[in-house]
């Protein structure tokens, strides 16, 4: 089973719409950041030669509101470009945003929320981005955000029962002291790295760039603080399993396809594929005071909101609710792993590349 499934779609309590506030501020917290990266990188003049249209895709878009704040923002930033390079009259510049995720993804809730953005003319882009979704060469900027440590899948090495990165009892690799669990991710994170790379070499032109917004680590063995909440899950699932009341091999077969790369591992990974320029490639810190202010139910409800229908699809929806019902009452453990990690809450990979 690819255990990838989009974010939970809706507008009710657990849906991704209204539980989605921390991926906002990594949006907001990298907003100055990416308007100076693209001030300085695009030549609005050579990008737009014979057109009138700037073309915006959106990887991994789900369907809440941050997909609006991030095309705006883009569409603010390259209409200001273009007063001060002059390529176009401005009455003349026009927009394409190119809405992409997952099949299943709620494309009617995420359209629904859209307000008419004046010039601009909006198309959802159904199909993963771990292959070509547009035209070579159509794409200006193609931006994700909060999207891109979700792999195509989990590793295949961790379903090989009894084989070196066998995973039993556990859902991820973060703490994990098998060094082959969590090569097995690397690799995964690699291969699929490798694959989005090729295709947005495709299809972004000449001069265009592409903005990531991750969670990030400072090296291969930090953990994240996402990847703490997600074992914190695996933690209630296998007390599930010692209660006689969840089949201990539906655990053992389950790995969640996220994986938290590294400036250095990302900068390596452009290399290789020669296809960009690295303008900037850093971790930030996107939510500095977080640990002193987080509430935790909140953070429960946003855990929830992206990982429910992976879990739900592999063990069942009754499952999900019984154990986001454990979570919500041991949220003191949940907050205890976090403040006692000593990991910065909120951490950030922010990388700008160049089409060469």
């Amino acid at each position: 089973m690819a255990q990838v499934s989009p974010m939970t779609g809706g507008d009710d309590t657990n849906s991704y719409v209204k539980n989605s506030t921390f991926q906002r501020d990594g949006l907001n917290a990298a907003q100055e950041a990416i308007k100076e990266a693209l001030t300085e990188t695009l030549d609005l003049k050579t990008l737009l030669l014979g057109s009138t249209t700037f073309n915006i895709a959106d990887l991994g878009c789900a369907a809440g509101p941050n997909t609006l704040l991030a095309i705006q923002a883009i569409i603010e930033i390259i209409r200001h470009m273009n007063r001060s390079q002059g390529a176009l009259e401005p009455d003349k510049l026009e927009f394409k945003a190119l809405l992409n995720d997952l099949p299943a993804n709620d494309f009617n809730t995420l359209f629904s929320t859209l307000p008419k953005l004046e010039s601009c003319y909006v198309a959802g882009v159904p199909g993963s981005f771990y292959g070509r979704l547009f035209p070579r060469s159509s794409v200006h900027v193609a931006y994700t955000s909060s999207s891109l440590h979700w792999l195509s899948g989990p590793p295949s090495e961790l379903r090989e029962r009894g084989g070196p990165a066998w995973n039993p009892g556990r859902i991820h690799y973060t703490w994990s002291d098998d060094e082959a669990v969590v090569r097995a991710y690397e690799r995964q994170y690699e291969e699929d790295m490798g694959v989005f790379l090729k295709a947005r070499g495709d299809e972004v032109a000449a001069g265009g760039a592409v903005v990531i917004i991750m969670p990030g680590v400072a090296d291969r063995r930090t953990p994240h603080d996402v990847g703490i909440a997600i074992t914190f899950l695996g933690s209630i699932l296998m007390d599930m399993v010692n209660e006689g009341l969840l089949d201990h091999d539906l655990v053992d077969t389950f790995n969640f396809p996220h994986m938290y790369p590294w400036v250095e591992q990302m900068t390596r990974l452009v290399e290789k594929n020669g296809c960009f320029d690295v303008v900037k490639i850093e971790l930030r810190n996107a939510r500095p005071d977080l640990k002193a202010r987080i509430d935790m139910e909140s953070a429960i409800r946003h855990l929830r909101a992206f990982t429910q229908g992976s879990i739900g699809a592999h063990f069942g929806s009754e499952i999900v609710h019984q154990l986001f019902e454990r979570a919500f009452n041991r949220k003191t453990d949940l907050a205890q792993m976090l403040l006692s990690s000593g990991i910065e809450i909120g951490a950030q990979l922010f990388a700008v590349l160049k089409r060469k």
